[in-house]
């Protein structure tokens, strides 16, 4: 989902720590969470497609992914 420039700043000073350069930031990254489906299936996956990032994040219950390089945390 698309994050403009000052809610990326926003979640900065609310402790979130946004990359300065989010794929949310030109709307090619989505944070995902599915009632009843497991994060660690949801990151299975997102790494099965072998294309972007995918980042898990398990304090706030969803998964990033986004269409930049192939990497994942």
């Amino acid at each position: 989902g698309y994050r403009t420039a000052a809610t990326n700043r926003l979640l900065h000073v609310e402790g979130w720590a946004p990359a300065a350069h989010s794929e949310h930031l030109v709307a090619k990254a989505a944070d995902i969470s599915i009632e009843g489906v497991s994060l660690a299936h949801l990151r299975h996956a997102a790494l099965s497609l072998r294309a972007g990032g995918v980042g898990t994040y398990r304090r706030w219950d969803f998964v990033h992914v986004d269409v930049g390089p192939v990497r994942s945390w």
